[in-house]
């Protein structure tokens, strides 16, 4: 029998449009620049290969340099500017849904837990990264 993993969901509503929603969340260039959950980290390396079997590795580290880490996995399932499926290294699955509603796109995320937080800290979290992907996303538009 396989192990059920808690699943946890943070959501946004970005006022954008899908297709710069879209890019944003899958662009290097931009992911650099929104894929943190707080002001001291930051990413400094991005690469994505956004096809079925292809991988991607996002290098996050503390700005202090005291610590860093590989977030990294492989793409399960793509459909451009509706669904992204992964496979995160150590196994967990993440859904991320992208719908649009004229000129705002709602994104809801899905994910695994882990068992070495809490849920509320692995939410809070994710949660805090989606909250920076809409604020620089929204911010690219002016």
């Amino acid at each position: 029998m396989e192990n059920q993993r808690t699943k946890i969901r943070v959501e946004t509503t970005v006022s954008a449009t899908l297709d710069h929603v879209w890019n944003c969340w899958t662009e290097p260039e931009h992911i650099i620049n929104w894929y943190h959950a707080s002001d001291d980290w930051h990413t400094t390396k991005a690469e994505n290969n956004l096809k079925a079997g292809g991988k991607f590795i996002f290098r996050m580290e503390a700005k202090d340099g005291s610590f860093g880490f590989d977030f990294c996995g492989v793409y399960d399932r793509v459909q451009l500017n509706k669904t992204i499926e992964y496979s995160i290294a150590d196994g967990r699955k993440v859904v991320i849904a992208f719908s649009n509603n004229d000129n705002e796109t709602r994104i809801v995320e899905t994910f695994e837990a882990e068992d070495t937080n809490s849920i509320e800290l692995q939410r809070t979290g994710w949660q805090s990264i989606i909250n920076n992907f809409n604020k620089y996303t929204e911010t690219k538009l002016k």
